[in-house]
C-alpha cells in the first residue's frame, strides 16, 4: 500500500459523507471511525487516538456519518440503524478502493458509534478484523446483533462512567462468539478528559488493532 493522505467523499445513497483517510505506506490496516453522538471527523479526542494509531504503522479513515444538515437533528444522532448503514458504505469504500482493497479493517466505535461499529461487524463478518468501543454504548447493538459479531472486540470504560459500565458488562455477556475484552480505565469519566486516560485509551486500542488487524494480515499472504 502506497502512503495516503487524502480527503474523501464517500457515496453513501442519497447523500456523500466527508471524510480524511490518512494510511502510512505498508499500512498494517485501516481503523474506521464511527463518532458518537454529536460528534466526527473533527472530535480531538478520536483525532488524537487516530494519530496515535498511525504511529504503530496503521492507517485511519474518520469521517462525519451524518451531513451538516442531519447533525441538527438531535434524534438523528441517535438512530442506530441510519448510522450502520453509513458505516457499512464506508467499509466498502475502503474494500472497492485500489489502494486499500486488501488491508484489514478495524472499527473504532465511541458512544453511540459502537452500536453501529458492532451491528456493522455482525453484518460484514469477513471484512471486519477487530472492534474497540470507547465509552459506547454497546447495549444498543441490540442481543441478536450482539450474539452474531465474530470480530474480536475490546470495550473500553472509565472506571467513574457509572450506568454505562453496567451497560457494557451486559453487552459483553451477549458477545457470545468473538474473543471479547472489558477494561475500565481507573479514574475515568465518560470522556476520558481526565490526565493521562485518553493516552491510555489509545494505548488500549493500538495493542488491540495491531494484534488482530496483524493476524489478519498473515493469514491472507
Amino acid at each position: 500500500m502506497n502512503g495516503i493522505e487524502q480527503i474523501v467523499s464517500i457515496p453513501a445513497g442519497p447523500v456523500s459523507l466527508e471524510g480524511a483517510l490518512h494510511a502510512p505506506k505498508g499500512a498494517g490496516g485501516i481503523v474506521i471511525f464511527s463518532h458518537g453522538s454529536g460528534s466526527g471527523r473533527l472530535s480531538p479526542r478520536n483525532q488524537f487516538v487516530a494519530a496515535e494509531l498511525r504511529k504503530l504503522g496503521l492507517g485511519t479513515l474518520l469521517l462525519d456519518l451524518l451531513t451538516e444538515e442531519e447533525d441538527v437533528d438531535y434524534e438523528l444522532r441517535f438512530d442506530i440503524s441510519l448510522l450502520t448503514q453509513r458505516l457499512g458504505y464506508a467499509v466498502r469504500f475502503i474494500r472497492d478502493n485500489a489502494d486499500t482493497s486488501t488491508a484489514p479493517i478495524g472499527l473504532f466505535g465511541a458512544s453511540t458509534g459502537a452500536a453501529s461499529a458492532l451491528r456493522v461487524a455482525a453484518s460484514m463478518s469477513t471484512d471486519v478484523s477487530a472492534v474497540v468501543s470507547r465509552g459506547g454504548r454497546p447495549d444498543l447493538t441490540g442481543a441478536d446483533a450482539l450474539s452474531k459479531v465474530r470480530s474480536p472486540t475490546l470495550l473500553i470504560v472509565g472506571g467513574n462512567d457509572f450506568g454505562v459500565i453496567e451497560l457494557n458488562e451486559s453487552a459483553r455477556e451477549g458477545l457470545v462468539e468473538c474473543q471479547c475484552e472489558l477494561v475500565i480505565v481507573p479514574g475515568a469519566t465518560h470522556l476520558f478528559e481526565e490526565r493521562g486516560k485518553l493516552e491510555e485509551v489509545a494505548r488500549l486500542a493500538g495493542d488491540w488493532f495491531s494484534r488482530h488487524l496483524m493476524s489478519a494480515n498473515t493469514s491472507q499472504e
